[in-house]
């Protein structure tokens, strides 16, 4: 297997570059057209560099599907106004208990307000990276690499289905099937919608619904697909309270932080997979 090679421009104020995948042709040009004269102008600064680490000028062509790098220019962000405590932290994984509202990458209009950018500021820890994710909506614990090197090994541990997680959800809804039971479906994510959607076809993902009393669920995915719980549990007739995509698109503002999702990953459990060491992390917040 190849390895990636790094960036050749840094992790700088816990922010990596923006790679761009070129059309080809002028990259000035190019630059120009796809995202305005503020991002060209990084090119007349040397601020534009290709993988190897050559620095693009004003007279570069490259061909298309060379990747350049720069440092994006950061967008207003409202703050999202909640801690996010560290529940343990070695040498190889730092795992936190992540706040509703602050995604885990930075993606669209979140980049600074989001639970790696906060982490690799605030611990000098400039390659810390997921090693799986939480909507932006779900708060609780969540694992991170301190280091490019080990990535893999953690990823692979979550991708695998090694790692066991439990969340708690609340829902006002009446379930349209007798609990606990096991839901299995195929749910498709397409980039650009906002919801995920099921589709007939072999089954991709699959979650354990309990019911725990009054508005009270436990819920144990096997899988790990975008928005599956939340998929899952308005397909039962139990939308999660707070949800503004299931079943319905609801608008709410950026600064809107009174009704969170009634989601929280409880628990994580799993063997290390470099030291073999057992772990076991919850939460400390509650629903």
């Amino acid at each position: 297997m190849s390895r990636v090679r790094p960036a050749p421009l840094p992790v700088r104020d816990g922010l990596g570059p923006a790679r761009v995948r070129l059309r080809g042709g002028a990259v000035l040009v190019e630059l120009a057209d796809r995202f305005g004269e503020a991002v060209a102008a990084k090119v007349f600064d040397g601020g534009v560099l290709t993988a190897d680490g050559s620095v693009v000028t004003p007279a570069t062509v490259l061909p298309p599907g060379t990747h350049v790098y720069l440092y994006r220019d950061l967008p207003v962000e409202v703050p999202v106004p909640f801690a996010m405590p560290v529940l343990h932290r070695d040498d190889n994984i730092v795992v936190v208990d992540k706040p509703h509202f602050l995604a885990t990458m930075p993606r669209g209009r979140h980049v600074a307000e989001t639970a790696v950018v906060r982490l690799r500021r605030a611990l000098d820890l400039p390659e810390l990276s997921p090693a799986h994710r939480l909507d932006r909506l779900t708060a609780g614990v969540l694992l991170f690499t301190t280091r490019r090197e080990i990535r893999g090994a953690y990823q692979t541990m979550f991708s695998d289905g090694a790692v066991a997680k439990v969340y708690l959800a609340r829902s006002a809804g009446h379930a349209t099937v007798d609990l606990p039971t096991v839901v299995r479906s195929r749910i498709i994510k397409e980039r650009g919608r906002l919801q995920a959607f099921e589709e007939p076809g072999e089954p991709n993902a699959e979650t354990l619904v309990e019911h725990l009393g009054d508005d009270l669920y436990r819920l144990t995915p096997r899988t790990g697909r975008t928005h599956q719980l939340r998929v899952h549990m308005s397909s039962l007739g139990l939308p999660l309270l707070g949800d503004p995509l299931y079943p319905d698109v609801i608008d709410v503002a950026p600064d809107d932080f009174t009704d969170p999702l009634q989601l929280l990953a409880h628990s994580i459990e799993f063997d290390d997979p470099l030291t073999g060491r057992p772990h076991r992390f919850v939460t400390g917040r509650t629903l």
